[in-house]
């Protein structure tokens, strides 16, 4: 997967995650698993952005394998 194609799916799944969100607040649901799933969601992305600043090659892995496990 591309570095482009992988920032535009996590950057589309942050903002299904937060429509998502919202769609469960107004229903009234629990807000502290909204809070988490909103917090979850969205560090998908900013764990991409992170690995793409890694100062070796051994980082960038690293830190770019957490990205997908956010989704599990």
């Amino acid at each position: 997967m591309s570095e482009n194609q992988s920032v535009a799916l996590s950057k589309q799944f942050a903002v299904d995650m937060i429509r998502l969100c919202d769609t469960l607040k107004t229903r009234g649901k629990a807000t502290a698993i909204i809070n988490q799933l909103l917090r979850s969601g969205t560090s998908i992305g900013a764990n991409i952005h992170e690995a793409n600043y890694a100062s070796s090659k051994a980082d960038f892995i690293n830190k770019f394998q957490i990205a997908p496990e956010r989704m599990l």
